[in-house]
C-alpha cells in the first residue's frame, strides 16, 4: 500500500534550487495489528498533538477523554490515535522526537526518517512494516 506526500508547502520547498535541508517523516516498522495496519500513536502522544494545536488531531474523537484513567499504554482501544496526521507534519514529528517510544501506539515502532527536502515521496508498506521511497511512475 502507497501513501502519497501530501502537497502545499512541501511543493514550494521542491522548488528552491541546492536547498540542502532534509525532511522529517514518521514511520512505523512495525509488523503491527492485522486489522487496522500499525501506525498509529499513544493517547499521550495524541493529546500532546492537540495542545499544540495540530489540525487533524483536534478533528478527531479524543475518546481518552471520556475514561482517562483507562487511557494506558496497556490499553489498545485508546492508543490508536492519529492515523490521519501527515507523517511530515512538524508537529507530529516534534511529538515523536519528545516522546520517543513513549508515542508508540498500539503495536506500532514509531521512527523518523530524514530525506532529502526536495524529494517526492511516498511510505510503502510490507506486511505493517513501512519505509520511505522516492515517488515515481507505476503502472499495473
Amino acid at each position: 500500500m502507497k501513501r502519497p506526500n501530501r502537497s502545499g508547502a512541501t511543493e514550494a520547498a521542491a522548488g528552491r534550487e541546492g536547498d540542502q535541508s532534509m525532511r522529517k517523516i514518521v514511520i512505523n516498522k512495525s509488523y503491527g495489528n492485522k486489522s487496522d495496519g500499525g501506525f498509529c500513536l499513544s493517547h499521550r502522544a495524541f493529546s500532546r498533538l492537540r495542545d499544540l494545536g495540530q489540525q487533524e488531531a483536534l478533528q478527531e474523537p479524543d475518546l481518552g477523554a471520556y475514561w482517562p484513567k483507562g487511557a494506558t499504554p496497556r490499553e489498545p482501544s485508546l492508543n490508536r490515535c492519529g492515523v490521519l496526521i501527515p507523517r511530515d507534519d512538524e508537529k507530529l514529528v516534534q511529538v515523536v522526537e519528545e516522546l520517543g517510544a513513549e508515542a508508540n501506539g498500539h503495536c506500532a515502532e514509531l521512527k523518523i526518517v530524514a530525506i532529502p527536502h526536495d524529494i517526492q515521496w511516498e511510505i510503502e508498506k510490507v506486511g505493517g512494516v513501512e519505509h520511505v521511497s522516492e515517488a515515481h511512475r507505476t503502472w499495473h
